[in-house]
C-alpha cells in the first residue's frame, strides 16, 4: 500500500466510514442501508439491554459507566433510551476507532468514548456511577475476580453478560476443550473461588478481534460470580440469558442491586 491508496473517491457517506473496517464488524448497523461485514450480532438491537432497563429501571438522566463498548452498539442504546451520559472505555484501538465512526454517524452526543484500560480507570476513579454496564468484557480478563471486585465499587447497579467455566460442558466439547486447562481455586480479599485458564488460539488472527488484551485469559465459575457479588452486599441478583449450550462456551447474564447502606 501507498499513501495514495488511503484516499477516498467520490460523495462522502455513510457507508465510506463503515468501509473503513470492511470485514472487522461483528456489529449490524442500525441503519439498514449501511453494510457492515460480517456483521452478524444484533448489538445495537439488544434484548439484553432493555432487559437492564426492566431490572435495573430506565436509562433516561442516568449516568452510565460501560467497560468494553466494542462498536458502540449499546452506547447507542441507552443514548436513545435518554442515558444523560455515557461514559465509555475501550482498550482495543481498531474498536475504539469504530466507537468514533459510530459516533459521528449517529450524532452520540452524549456519550464519551475513551481509549485506555478500564482496569486502570476504576483503579483510579472515585466517582459512583447510577450503573455500570459490563457486557462481554469478564471472560477476557487475566485476574477477573481482581476486576469484578472493581466494578462492584464503581456503582450499586449493575449489570455484567460472561461466558463461565463449567467443566462438564467444556470438557465435553471438543470445540472448546483445547483451549482451557484445568480448574484452579484462587483466594481474593479472604473469598474463596475457582477459574481456568483459557487461550485465545487461532481467534488471534482475525483483524476484527474483539478479546482482551493478552493471549490468555481466565473464566471465573458462574458460582464464583455470584458468590463474589453476594459477599460484597448485592442482595437482589438476577440471572436472564443463561445459556448453557452457547457456542462459545456457557454464557449468562445478570442484573444485581446493592442493599441500601
Amino acid at each position: 500500500m501507498e499513501i495514495l491508496d488511503a484516499y477516498v473517491k467520490g460523495m462522502p457517506t455513510g457507508q465510506k466510514v463503515v468501509d473503513l473496517f470492511e470485514g472487522e464488524w461483528s456489529s449490524k448497523m442500525p441503519d439498514s442501508s449501511l453494510k457492515s461485514t460480517p456483521g452478524t450480532a444484533d448489538l445495537f438491537d439488544d434484548a439484553r439491554i432493555t432487559w437492564v432497563a426492566d431490572e435495573l429501571g430506565a436509562f433516561a438522566g442516568r449516568c452510565v459507566l460501560e467497560l468494553g463498548p466494542l462498536e458502540g452498539g449499546h452506547s447507542w442504546m441507552m443514548q436513545q433510551a435518554g442515558a444523560a451520559q455515557v461514559i465509555a472505555i475501550e482498550a482495543n484501538t481498531r474498536a475504539f476507532l469504530k466507537c468514533l465512526c459510530v459516533k459521528e454517524l449517529f450524532g452520540l452526543d452524549r456519550v464519551e468514548f475513551k481509549l485506555g484500560d478500564f482496569v486502570c480507570f476504576l483503579e483510579n476513579n472515585h466517582e459512583k456511577f447510577d450503573v455500570t454496564i459490563a457486557s462481554g468484557v469478564l471472560y477476557h480478563m487475566s485476574e477477573p475476580m481482581k476486576v469484578l471486585d472493581l466494578i462492584t465499587r464503581s456503582a450499586d447497579k449493575l449489570f455484567i453478560w460472561t461466558h463461565y467455566y463449567d467443566g462438564a460442558i467444556i470438557k465435553g466439547d471438543s470445540n472448546l476443550a483445547y483451549k482451557f486447562g484445568e480448574v484452579e481455586c484462587a483466594i481474593h480479599e479472604g473469598f474463596q473461588y475457582q477459574q481456568a485458564l483459557q487461550s485465545y488460539k487461532q481467534a488471534l488472527d482475525w483483524a476484527g478481534f474483539c478479546g482482551g488484551p493478552e493471549r490468555t485469559s481466565y473464566w471465573l465459575t458462574r458460582d464464583s460470580i455470584i458468590g463474589f457479588l453476594k459477599s460484597v452486599g448485592f442482595e437482589k441478583i438476577t440471572v436472564n440469558f443463561d445459556h448453557r449450550d452457547h457456542p462459545n462456551g456457557p454464557a449468562f447474564a445478570l442484573c444485581a442491586k446493592r442493599r441500601p447502606a
